[in-house]
């Protein structure tokens, strides 16, 4: 059952980083991130198998820097790459990844209108999604996951399609990296 939900989910990967997926007009609401410190985590190699919580980190960080194959990369609170889409457009208010596509590239949310980061010196903002959730930018680009990164310090979503790419502390995208997603 496993091979068929991940063949499948794999051909729908595929498609939706083919497909280039578009996006429509909105409101920006960034603002300027709190101090941060910078305490780099390293990445771990293998995947987390107790309910325990994931590696704890200062005043509860929503982002953090992580090192990885790529360099310094900005990573969630549990260690799993965050990725930018060259697709959208820098402080446009809305994501260009659109249905399916969102099924290989779920979008990082927040409950906070201001996410606290360590490490990470870029402008943390959000915008809304379209179910109406707060979308997590840096320097007004929208932040995603890769659905195939399983476990912390997984970067295989960087290059994928030649548009997806690990984001920087700086909030920079990192297109000159290995990952296994090319």
């Amino acid at each position: 059952m496993k091979k068929r939900l991940t063949f499948g989910f794999g051909v729908l990967v595929l498609a939706a980083a083919l497909a280039g997926c578009g996006g429509s007009p909105g409101t920006t609401t960034t603002s300027a991130p709190p101090p941060a410190t910078t305490s780099p985590a390293a990445p771990s190699s293998a995947a987390p198998t107790s309910s325990a919580p994931a590696a704890s980190t200062a005043a509860g960080a929503e982002m953090k820097v992580s090192a990885s194959s790529a360099g310094q990369i900005v990573v969630d609170r549990k260690g799993m790459s965050l990725y930018f889409f060259t697709k959208d457009v820098k402080d446009s208010g809305t994501s260009a990844c659109t249905a399916a596509c969102l099924d290989a590239w779920p979008i990082f949310t927040t409950t906070s209108d201001t996410p606290a980061v360590e490490g990470v010196t870029g402008t943390v903002g959000t915008i809304a999604s379209p179910d109406g959730k707060k979308h997590v930018t840096l320097n007004g680009m929208p932040l995603y996951y890769y659905a195939k990164d399983k476990a912390p310090g997984d970067v295989t979503g960087q290059g994928v399609g030649g548009v997806w790419y690990l984001v920087s502390p700086t909030g920079e995208m990192i297109k000159g990296a290995a990952g296994s997603g090319y």
